[in-house]
């Protein structure tokens, strides 16, 4: 049946637009930016995927995140508008970097409805990349320490404080959920490709950047 002029066609249910993603073997497609996907906030979950569906799209987003690879995944990254995110950091990086950045490992763990507060008025400013912006990298001041509440794939409660990079793995999927891209929030003199950031900007802290591109990091 055709569409009435002015009027938008019928919203596929989310169930629906999953089992089609899941339809395909192998890693699903990252969304771009650009996709309005990604800038109109999702749905809180609220059983729109039965149970045997949701762990089969939360193994998807996984097997997704590993392949590309990452440390976070959220839904709407893979085109689904659900309050749903992933995440997971072996954290394969030198001591230096690690006791700089306070990058530990971190297992995996699905965070369904999650949200999250500061817990400190502390702020750190560190490259960041995201997959739905391939290529490049930024300065993102975040919050040092957040309080992260949601709930697990299994219905459990969630409520854990989070600091060092695992805090900013948290802020930047649960912005995803939000229609927020760390553009949004990244200091935009520092943007660099992939390249240059491994060429010049690799040292454990941007301060160089800072320095020689003109831009100012929180004290």
């Amino acid at each position: 049946m055709a569409t009435e002029p002015g009027r938008s066609a019928p919203r596929v249910p989310l169930s629906d637009l999953v089992e089609e993603l899941l339809e395909h073997e192998g890693p699903l497609p990252i969304v771009a930016a650009g996709d309005p996907v990604l800038r109109r906030g999702t749905e809180p979950f609220d059983g729109q995927l039965d149970p045997r569906l949701l762990t089969r799209f939360v193994a998807a987003l996984r097997a997704t995140m590993h392949a590309a690879p990452g440390v976070g995944l959220a839904a709407p990254q893979v085109g689904v508008p659900l309050r749903i995110a992933v995440i997971e950091d072996p954290a394969p990086v030198s001591d230096e970097v690690r006791l700089v950045r306070g990058r530990v490992p971190q297992p995996f763990r699905v965070l369904v409805n999650p949200s999250y507060d500061a817990t400190g008025p502390g702020r750190a400013a560190f490259y960041e990349g995201c997959l739905s912006v391939p290529g490049w990298q930024a300065v993102v001041a975040r919050h040092a320490e957040v309080r992260l509440t949601a709930f697990d794939e299994h219905g459990n409660a969630v409520d854990e404080v989070f600091d060092g990079w695992p805090a900013r793995i948290v802020q930047h999927e649960t912005d995803h959920l939000d229609g927020l891209l760390y553009l949004d929030r990244a200091e935009l003199r520092s943007l660099s490709s992939n390249q240059a950031a491994a060429e010049l900007w690799s040292q454990p802290t941007p301060d160089r950047a800072a320095e020689l591109l003109g831009f100012t990091l929180p004290s």
